[in-house]
C-alpha cells in the first residue's frame, strides 16, 4: 500500500528545521504532501499568500531534489479535517500519516472535529526542542483512538518565532532561515514592523 505523509504548517516563516523534517519524511514515505495553512489559534500571521510562497523555496531548496515531496497549497484550509477528505478523494485508499510538532499534542483534542480526523489517520509526532510530550497529553489521544508514534528525528534548535524576531530587529543571526527564505523576506518587507492583531474566532485546526 502506497504510504503518504501529510505535513501542513502555519510556520511563520517556515525554517530549517521544517526542511530537515520534510526531507526526513522524503526518505521514509512513498509521498509526501506539504502546504501552508492558516492557523485560528494564532493571531497576527503573516497572509497566507507569502508563507505558501516561503514553503516552496524551502522544498525546492532541498539537496538533493526529493520528487517524491509536493506542495500542493490548493489542499489548504484551516481545518485539517477539510483537507483530510479532500487527500482522501484524491488517493483513496493510501496509508496516510499526519505529521505534527510535539508542541502541537496538547492543542489537537480541541482542533474542530478532531474525533474524526484521528480516526482517518496515523499520527506520527515530531520532537521539538523544549516541548516534551506529557504522558497524560499522550494518554488522551490514545483514548480518543489514535494510532500515535514519535519520529525518530531530533529536531533542530531553531523556531520561526525567533527567527521571526531577528529579522524584525535586524540581528545578524538568522540561522533558523535558509538564504531563499531569508532574500524572499527581505524582498518583500516582511516582519519589519507590528501588525494590529486579529480577533481570533471559532477553533478551526
Amino acid at each position: 500500500m502506497t504510504t503518504l505523509a501529510l505535513f501542513g504548517t502555519s510556520a511563520d516563516p517556515p525554517t530549517a528545521g521544517h526542511q530537515q523534517i520534510l526531507r526526513w519524511l522524503s526518505y521514509r514515505y512513498d509521498q509526501v504532501i506539504a502546504w501552508a495553512s492558516d492557523n485560528p489559534l494564532k493571531l497576527d500571521q503573516t497572509p497566507l499568500i507569502h508563507r505558501a510562497a516561503m514553503l516552496r523555496l524551502l522544498i525546492n531548496d532541498i539537496e538533493p531534489p526529493r520528487y517524491n515531496l509536493h506542495c500542493r497549497q490548493d489542499l489548504s484550509h484551516s481545518r485539517t479535517i477539510t483537507t483530510i477528505n479532500l487527500v482522501r478523494q484524491e488517493w483513496p485508499g493510501v496509508d496516510l500519516t499526519f505529521v505534527i510538532g510535539s508542541d502541537l499534542v496538547r492543542q489537537l483534542p480541541r482542533w474542530y472535529q478532531s474525533d474524526q480526523l484521528i480516526q482517518q489517520v496515523k499520527l506520527l509526532v515530531v520532537p521539538r526542542p523544549g516541548y516534551h510530550v506529557q504522558t497524560a497529553d499522550w494518554a488522551n489521544l490514545q483514548q480518543m483512538g489514535a494510532e500515535v508514534a514519535i519520529a525518530n528525528l531530533q529536531g533542530l534548535p531553531v523556531s520561526s518565532t525567533a527567527s521571526r524576531e531577528a529579522v524584525r530587529h535586524n540581528l545578524a543571526n538568522t540561522i533558523g532561515l535558509t538564504p531563499p527564505i531569508r532574500d524572499y523576506i527581505l524582498r518583500e518587507h516582511l516582519y519589519n514592523t507590528y501588525h494590529s492583531p486579529k480577533q481570533c474566532t471559532n477553533v478551526g485546526t
